[in-house]
């Protein structure tokens, strides 16, 4: 098992992508801490990982709210004396042509995507720090890579993440944390699942593999950053689309 007794924390963990990285994470033999902002469907994600034999703890947590976020590392440090993996996964959208975004658009994906990253990064820093060792994960997008119209409140945030990755990779390293990225392309989920079929080909043919990602190909890669087996990797952002963007 290569997350043996480790502990991991996931943002936006209860469904999607972030509940495909909880039941990989568990698969390997880490217990899960469930962030999510819906406490009844982080504790049904937190009862499945169970079934795993792993232990699982679910939290409500506002990303937004740093006096929060420092709450439940508490709480996490309590029950489970030390967090080993980070993966900030939470994240919204309200999409919006530029000239039409209001600022309470443009503000909350923002202070959910970008601020809750760097809040979720400061409060577990100090405990991986004291323990020297850490990994830290965030859920970029390629969007904040390549941009995209009637989002550039997204792709702003998720730019920043992938900016932020490299400064903290830079920041903590001496105390042996690894920071990176991962940017997701195009992934199965609720939304696309609603997509008219016709958009879904036309989506497809900008996609070298010519199909979706799965929430467990980017829990996979999660998982490759989360181990042992990228010891040596930092600073990294780890594009995950199909081919979709290659630069």
């Amino acid at each position: 098992m290569r997350l043996k007794d480790k502990v991991a924390v996931v943002t936006g963990g209860a469904r999607g992508i972030g509940k495909a990285i909880c039941l990989a994470f568990a698969r390997e033999g880490a217990d899960i801490v469930v962030g999510d902002i819906n406490l009844a469907v982080a504790q049904e994600t937190a009862s499945e990982i169970q079934t795993t034999g792993r232990r699982s703890l679910a939290l409500e947590m506002d990303v937004t709210d740093f006096s929060k976020v420092e709450e439940a590392v508490n709480k996490i440090l309590d029950k489970f004396t030390k967090v080993d993996i980070l993966v900030n996964n939470a994240g919204i959208t309200k999409d919006n042509l530029l000239l039409r975004m209001g600022q309470s658009e443009w503000d909350a994906v923002l202070n959910v995507n970008l601020k809750g990253t760097f809040h979720c990064i400061k409060a577990v820093s100090r405990p991986m720090i004291k323990q020297r060792s850490g990994r830290i994960i965030s859920v970029a997008s390629i969007i904040g890579i390549i941009g995209n119209p009637g989002q550039a409140n997204y792709s702003a945030s998720k730019a920043g993440i992938i900016a932020l990755t490299k400064t903290a990779a830079k920041e903590l390293a001496s105390r042996n944390i690894n920071v990176n990225a991962v940017a997701p392309g195009f992934i199965q989920t609720e939304m696309t699942v609603k997509l008219p079929e016709e958009l879904k080909e036309k989506m497809k043919e900008a996609i070298p593999l010519a199909k979706f990602g799965t929430p467990e190909d980017v829990a996979a890669v999660c998982l490759f950053l989360a181990s042992e087996d990228s010891g040596y990797v930092t600073g990294q952002t780890i594009v995950v689309d199909g081919g979709m963007v290659m630069a």
